[in-house]
């Protein structure tokens, strides 16, 4: 066993019930009419002790009276009652109420009466548990003391059952949930209910410690009261002489230690052992020790049992990286419950690959660890957090506890990495009410909300709702409907031409991928590309995208100036496969298109992949005269750093950047990226462009090259020859 699994506590904040010998008072009902009875009774047993105790009495004189005592009061030990009262059965009612509608059957009850012509029927004292009944000629002082003692002894024991009855119940509960994180709480909690109802001690006096396989030394495992500063001190540095002489005697001879000081052992597998240490300052008796022992036994068979589930349990049903539950933990908590008013949120860490490849697996295993444990410290006991996949996390509970506002306040602050970094991160989550429906279908659905989020509100949270059940059908019809274009040659490059500002001539153009339809529609690209994306398809379409761009590259020969160069937007997936440099040269030559011909644009996720593997790639490629430029240059993740170790050929300027005035701040950006360009040595070229006036600021900024709807809109292959065409007839 692992050392982290080895530990049982055994002590919580929860009281465990007093021993009844140290009882400083025993709370006493009278019930009776006359007056005169009450103050005889408690006369009679004044200054009395009965099992270590005293007799504190409250008075009613009447049914109705009584009554109400009962409903408000704290519970009784015993209640002596007159049976002819107010009406000739009115503490026989009274008996019948107490043990009917009240419930409790622990009261002792002592019935007595002036009217011996009145008495209940041996059957009414069977039925109601009636521990006595008198005359009150009978009730001398000797006899009344006989049955007090009698009724408050019985009362004892009664509770002293019910405690270890309760006992015994939360070790079995605890047995039922060992794969919670609060099972072992639970067992623990039990375990020490029981011992202590069984011999009567105060947990004060309560010790365990635990001894590991191997070479590892016993240690204080968990301590009460004055010996709570032990916790984790070597069983050979106890301050207590005898304390640790008798629990090294029990771990070393692995048995019980019943004669004077008490020290139970509790042997598990592997070489695991507990001992207890108990100083309860007095004998037990041959009952008592022969009850220790059974205890004992059975303890350490749950022990065993403990360990062997533990490990199962860290198996099948934890994340070991963060110590959460699992996703099969949670699909077990949400078939198990399926509770209502409750919701579950899917929560994902947005960008997670770029901080796992950008830096290392080892920080991003930090970053992991550090939303784990923000996650735990804010939620409540009754909130479950888990781990389900590699940056995504599900949160259980109560619609207070688990809704957008709690989701956006635990990422509002940055998170304390464990190398003493600070890192903000921002999630999106999808949500889901529990409304009676099985585990697997509540994940789905969260799932749903949760892709929903990522495409409309990245960094958000997203309710689901049934229409995104249908979103999800759909977007697998358009996936299957992209599968058929692509084999059916339903799918079309547009051309869109850049110009090179001081003399408008034309030098390339960027390629751009439609889809349309059978009756002639067009589906947008941010539609299918992220399906085609997701379900590994894009591979397929970017190959058909590069092999159609050069061979009509091929074709426009003689139509173009030699130095043309047709651009192809690469997408990260693409260029992540190992096989992707040389598809790329092979599709080049079989068009018979020289490098310099060709540009690839890549977006700034490209710079997430491994850096030297990235570089590699880049070099391979760059030396067969292939240029590479940075689309969207600006909102994205690269830093300068990366720019210069890269060696790329062109930035592209974003159109978010060109769309602003001269004089706007989203301008002073493009200003700024020019300027950096240029130290950089890296050509530039500007989209989006739509006015002259736009025009004339990015050539006064030094920017050589651009494209947008003031020169030309993307064109069909025939359409783009008509251009080129009109241009050199104009």
């Amino acid at each position: 066993m692992a050392a982290d699994k080895d530990v049982l506590v055994f002590l919580d904040d929860e009281t465990v019930a007093e021993s009844y010998e140290e009882q400083a008072v025993w709370p006493v009902l009278l019930v009776d009419d006359e007056p005169d009875v009450h103050a005889a009774t408690e006369m009679a047993l004044r200054n009395l002790r009965f099992e270590g105790g005293t007799l504190a009495f409250t008075h009613a004189y009447s049914d109705a009276e009584a009554r109400k005592i009962l409903q408000q009061s704290p519970p009784f030990a015993v209640a002596v009652i007159d049976v002819v009262m107010e009406r000739e059965d009115a503490g026989l009612e009274l008996v019948r109420y107490i043990r009917e509608e009240l419930r409790d059957t622990s009261l002792r009850i002592v019935l007595r009466t002036g009217q011996p012509g009145y008495a209940p029927e041996i059957s009414t004292i069977q039925n109601y548990d009636i521990n006595d009944y008198r005359t009150k000629s009978e009730l001398t002082q000797t006899r009344l003391f006989s049955s007090m003692t009698m009724a408050i002894r019985s009362y004892a024991q009664i509770r002293q059952i019910e405690a270890s009855r309760s006992g015994l119940e939360k070790i079995l509960d605890a047995a039922r949930e060992l794969g919670r994180p609060s099972g072992l709480h639970q067992f623990s909690r039990g375990l020490l209910t029981q011992l202590c109802a069984l011999l009567r001690v105060d947990c004060d006096s309560l010790v365990c410690a635990a001894i590991r396989p191997s070479t590892q030394q016993p240690y204080v495992l968990a301590a009460a009261g004055r010996y709570s500063d032990w916790v984790g001190m070597p069983l050979h540095d106890l301050p207590n002489s005898g304390m640790r002489t008798r629990l090294e005697q029990s771990l070393v001879q692995r048995r019980h230690l019943l004669d004077g000081e008490l020290s139970l052992f509790l042997g598990g597998t592997e070489g695991q052992a507990l001992a207890a240490y108990l100083n309860i300052e007095r004998e037990l008796d041959s009952i008592e020790q022969q009850l220790l022992k059974v205890f004992c036994s059975n303890m350490s068979a749950a022990f065993e049992n403990l360990q062997l589930y533990l490990d199962i349990e860290t198996l099948a049903f934890q994340d070991t990286l963060v110590g959460l539950p699992n996703r099969n933990a949670l699909l077990r908590m949400l078939e198990q419950e399926q509770a209502e008013g409750r919701t579950l949120a899917l929560i994902d860490l947005d960008n997670f690959a770029d901080i796992n490849n950008i830096l290392d697996e080892n920080f991003g295993d930090a970053v992991l660890q550090a939303v784990a444990a923000r996650l735990g410290e804010r939620t409540s006991d009754d909130t479950m957090v888990a781990r389900l996949a590699s940056n995504l996390f599900g949160l259980y509970g109560t619609e207070a506890e688990v809704n957008p506002q709690v989701i956006e306040a635990l990422f509002a602050e940055p998170f304390a990495i464990s190398n003493g970094e600070s890192l903000r991160l921002s999630a999106t989550s999808g949500l889901v009410r529990t409304d009676g429906k099985c585990g697997a279908e509540l994940l789905k659905n969260a799932g749903a909300a949760l892709k929903q989020a990522k495409r409309l509100l990245r960094g958000k949270s997203l309710y689901f709702r049934a229409e995104q059940s249908r979103a999800a059908r759909d977007r697998i019809n358009m996936l299957q409907m992209l599968r058929s274009a692509l084999s059916e040659q339903h799918l079309e490059l547009y051309y869109q031409p850049f110009i090179r500002l001081h003399d408008r001539e034309v030098v390339g153009a960027e390629c751009l991928l439609r889809w349309r339809t059978p009756d002639g529609q067009f589906i947008a690209p941010d539609v299918f590309i992220p399906i085609a994306e997701q379900s590994g398809l894009m591979i397929a379409i970017g190959e058909w995208v590069l092999r159609t761009a050069l061979n009509w590259r091929a074709a426009m020969n003689g139509r173009v100036a030699p130095d043309f160069r047709v651009a192809v937007n690469i997408s990260h997936a693409q260029f992540a496969e190992p096989s992707f440099v040389g598809n790329l040269l092979r599709i080049l030559r079989e068009a018979g298109v020289p490098g310099y011909q060709l540009e690839l644009e890549l977006t700034e996720s490209v710079a997430i992949e491994n850096f030297e593997r990235l570089k590699a790639k880049l070099e391979q490629i760059q030396a067969e005269g292939i240029e590479i430029a940075m689309d969207d240059f600006g909102t994205g993740y690269s830093s300068l750093s990366v720019l210069q170790r890269l060696h790329l050929n062109r930035l592209k300027i974003d159109r978010s950047f060109v769309s602003g005035e001269e004089s706007s701040g989203s301008f002073s950006m493009v200003e700024t990226i020019i300027a950096m360009a240029d130290h950089l040595q890296l050509k530039t070229i500007a989209e989006g462009i739509e006015t002259e006036s736009q025009c004339a600021a990015l050539l006064a900024s030094g920017c050589q090259d651009g494209q947008g709807y003031l020169f030309a809109r993307p064109m069909s292959e025939a359409d783009f020859s008509s251009w080129l065409e009109a241009r050199a007839g104009g």
